[in-house]
């Protein structure tokens, strides 16, 4: 059978703009903080070398997100479905419901396997009516058959996992992309400022209504000097913000335009791991993470973004089965928000010497307030100070820690105050019984910081 995914590289791939970010943006910001030239620490994410951060810390790349964050997204890929049947192949292969969306609308949603686990979550973007870009995670554009740590594994492209579902009668091609655009994320506050004065006013209004700003969950095209642009509005760091797609002819332009602006607006290019915390600052819930919050092993019932991204309506798609039997047979996880006094990544959650589940994911954060960071308990100087810092994280809880009022809504607070549930985060031995000294914290609703991803634009035009 032919592939249309890519073969596993022999080396760690760059994105695009790796060369740019060497030569140009730490030599930049090496000037403009004042700090010494260094090479930059990378990680293998996807096969991609990417920033951990750059000659800045994680924690100051974290904050940055309060001003306007910039992201090297270009490790994603972009990939292009056209032809008349493509909303039924979508619609068989993908857990949301694509019949609907107009065009202009993004759409986020799941490509499961047949036992409800996640390969990958996606966002759609309806560019025609039978026309769609679906946009994957690092990764997910390889087939092939690898050894990977000494172990043989099947590896299958996102493209080709919803390919092998086209019948012999429909009309559907698919291609990848990504070699034509290159992806710059731009968030926070004061991202509408930095794109409406290096694109324009116009490409962030409503292409339905040009007098009002661009709804949450939507895109525009646009055009300057003859090149092609896509921006979306999906949030992808649950606060304000935009993806931009830029055409690769001009990548190199842009983003020095872009970098540049944010450190005059007191902003930063950010890292992966500024990137992780602000994916799970943001909101009640934070961002589920494919690798670590989803995996093709565990279903995404009760994740926070299960309604959105999965329609159990639908007559029929990939796992829909295995969702309906789980969900039949009264499914009690639940992913929630844990602070601790440090990292806790892997360990497991206890109270009261119960085992409750296991962290997914966990980093420090400089978000996290005096008044949470107290509510610890912890004996640390460094949580304690005033100007202190603890970690965040998620993780998978076997049921439900909060009660339920009588609307069916987890109760999140009393008397005004947050309901904090005390845990104990212990590493585990080979028979998975805790040993050594645990880790203090607890589990929250409050969020970190406030998700503002939808909150109309009228709040930061002007910023």
């Amino acid at each position: 059978m032919s592939t249309l995914g890519f073969k596993f590289p022999a080396e760690q791939r760059k994105t695009y703009i790796t060369d740019l970010e060497e030569t140009w943006y730490l030599p930049l910001l090496a000037k403009t903080k004042n700090l010494p030239l260094q090479s930059v620490k990378r990680n293998n994410f996807g096969q991609y070398a990417m920033a951990v951060n750059y000659l800045t810390s994680v924690l100051e790349e974290a904050t940055a997100i309060n001003k306007v964050a910039i992201y090297n997204i270009d490790h994603m890929a972009q990939l292009r479905f056209w032809g008349a049947d493509v909303v039924a192949l979508l619609n068989r292969s993908l857990a949301g419901n694509f019949s609907d969306m107009k065009v202009g609308q993004c759409k986020y949603t799941l490509l499961l396997n047949a036992k409800g686990g996640v390969q990958d979550d996606m966002i759609l973007m309806k560019l025609a009516e039978a026309e769609f870009i679906i946009v994957i995670n690092a990764g997910h554009d390889i087939t092939d058959m690898v050894e990977i740590d000494g172990v043989k594994q099947e590896l299958i492209a996102d493209i080709d996992r919803i390919m092998a579902n086209k019948l012999p009668s429909e009309e559907v091609l698919a291609q990848d992309i990504s070699d034509q655009l290159v992806k710059i994320d731009i968030q926070g506050p004061l991202s509408f400022k930095l794109i409406k004065e290096l694109y324009g006013a116009e490409v962030l209004k409503n292409r339905s209504n040009p007098d009002k700003n661009m709804n949450y969950f939507c895109f525009n095209e646009f055009e300057k000097a003859g090149h092609k642009y896509l921006i979306s509005r999906t949030g992808y760091t649950n606060r304000w913000g935009w993806e931009l797609y830029i055409p690769v002819a001009t990548a190199v332009e842009d983003c020095k335009a872009i970098i540049s602006k944010a450190l005059e607006f007191g902003g930063l290019l950010v890292g992966l791991g500024g990137r992780d915390e602000n994916r799970i600052s943001a909101g009640a819930y934070g961002l589920p993470l494919m690798g670590q919050e989803y995996d093709p092993q565990h279903t995404p019932i009760h994740a926070p973004l299960f309604d959105a991204a999965v329609d159990m309506n639908k007559p029929d798609f990939v796992g829909k089965n295995a969702l309906a039997t789980e969900m039949a047979n009264g499914a009690t996880k639940q992913l929630s928000i844990v602070v601790s006094e440090g990292i806790v990544s892997h360990r497991a959650m206890y109270k009261d010497g119960k085992r409750l589940g296991s962290v997914t994911s966990s980093i420090i954060s400089p978000n996290v307030s005096h008044a949470m960071r107290l509510a610890i308990g912890s004996k640390r100087k460094n949580v304690n100070d005033e100007h202190g810092t603890a970690a965040i994280g998620m993780g998978w809880f076997y049921a439900a820690l909060f009660a339920l009022d009588n609307e069916g809504k987890f109760v999140s607070e009393k008397h005004g105050q947050p309901v904090r549930i005390p845990l104990e985060f212990y590493k585990e031995d080979a028979e998975g019984k805790p040993v050594g000294t645990p880790i203090l914290g607890y589990a929250t609703m409050e969020g970190i910081s406030a998700a503002t991803a939808a909150k109309p634009l009228k709040n930061i035009e002007n910023l």
